[in-house]
């Protein structure tokens, strides 16, 4: 069954290809096991997040019944890592800055934060702590709180003071002793979306990200987008667009896309759609997810090789590795193998790769879409996949029968 070199990697989506909510789906545990039986190279790239790579790692583990690793898997935030140190308006990232992270669960969202390497993290939470006029409504904690179906909302303190008067900070001391936020990272679906969205349009309004002001170019015409967005406002990064997803009602749900659309639904009435709502998303399908994704598979299989003995060269810098790689052991092709034609095998049919590697696509029926509900018609152009199959095994081996491999597993 082994070849001499191993085949050509393949990347598995997670959500509706592997599992349903928290149970395997059926074929999805032996694939995995033949894949590392057989060191076949993969990852595990997901839409999803919310936890700390290595907790959703174990959890996967166990529901799989099979051994994974964080080599090789990414969630949908996971490439916000490389904002740590590179990044933003002054390409120095955002390591030493302050950061506004939002997500299902604040105090999860603030953990990944900080496992990255961002030290100031602060969450809508904690404004709302500070200020509590900043939403005059219930939150959701809050009620389920009170229900006894839940704890308050977990926050700490800001470290520094909002402004909280209608005249804009005068001077640059009085500015440096207030709360400014450099960028905002949604990590996952939000929960609670009239708060996020309450603070989230505060700090785009804002005069340079000084929570509590407002500024005075917003709405003039003789600025490049009518002024919006021009005064110094942070960045909203979004880490993926999916809008919805396979959850365990019988329809999908609502994912972080639909939260997007909610905020620019918002913005657009805000600038009477003089500027549309400026923003960096990542995720599937977008192309710096994928970039990512191909970095992370070509490092996992470099390491692969070595072990088996097929790359020998030990090279001092990653960059070496790869080029050692596409010298001696040329990756033809990856099989994207997913469950969303608007994200999994769109972004695989749209991803141009730097290193000139082949994407292919399978597109399973055990998730978002449906053949019966969505039908063939909705898989054209970029969505349309190389191949529809059952499920993660039926793709799996197909990829292998296009390898020579003997699939049957």
């Amino acid at each position: 069954m082994f070849r001499p070199q191993p085949v050509d990697p393949r990347q598995c989506s997670i959500d509706g290809v592997l599992l349903h909510v928290a149970k395997p789906i059926p074929g999805a545990t032996e694939t995995l096991r033949f894949l590392n039986e057989h060191s076949i190279p993969f990852i595990l790239l997901t839409n999803g997040g919310g936890k700390l790579e290595a907790d959703r790692v174990k959890d996967l583990s166990e529901k799989l019944g099979v051994p994974l690793t964080t080599d090789n898997f990414v969630q949908s935030h996971t490439p916000f890592r490389e904002l740590v140190n590179a990044g933003g308006p002054d390409g120095k990232g955002f390591r030493d800055k302050t950061i506004l992270v939002t997500g299902s669960d604040y105090e999860k969202c603030r953990s990944i934060a900080e496992s990255y390497g961002f030290k100031n993290v602060v969450t809508p939470a904690d404004i709302l702590a500070a200020h509590r006029c900043v939403f005059p409504f219930a939150v959701v904690a809050d009620v389920e709180s009170a229900a006894g179906d839940g704890d308050r909302l977990a926050t700490r303190p800001l470290p520094k003071p909002l402004h909280n008067t209608t005249a804009a900070p005068a001077t640059a001391a009085e500015r440096a002793g207030l709360l400014k936020i450099d960028a905002m990272f949604v990590l996952n679906d939000p929960r609670d979306w009239a708060l996020d969205i309450q603070v989230l349009a505060d700090l785009l309004l804002s005069e340079q990200g000084y929570m509590g002001t407002y500024s005075s170019k917003n709405g003039n015409a003789s600025l490049p987008n009518h002024g919006w967005q021009r005064d110094g406002q942070p960045t909203l990064y979004f880490s993926n667009a999916d809008l919805l997803w396979a959850a365990a009602y019988h329809l999908p749900r609502f994912g972080q896309g639909a939260f997007q659309a909610a905020i620019a639904g918002v913005w657009h009435r805000l600038t009477n759609g003089a500027a549309p709502l400026r923003r960096t998303v990542i995720g599937k399908p977008h192309a710096d997810t994928y970039r990512f994704a191909e970095r992370v598979l070509t490092a996992h299989r470099n390491d692969t090789l070595r072990r088996l003995g097929h790359l020998l060269e030990q090279a001092a810098e990653p960059q070496c590795a790869a080029a050692a790689d596409s010298n001696s052991n040329p990756v033809a092709a990856v099989y994207m193998v997913g469950d969303n034609p608007e994200s999994d095998i769109a972004g695989a049919n749209g991803h141009v790769s730097d290193a000139g590697i082949q994407w292919l696509s399978a597109l399973v029926r055990t998730g978002v879409w449906s053949e019966e509900r969505d039908g063939h018609s909705v898989l054209t152009g970029v969505k349309k996949p190389t191949v529809v199959v059952p499920d993660v095994k039926a793709a799996v081996q197909w990829a292998l029968q296009r390898e020579g491999w003997d699939a049957d597993f």
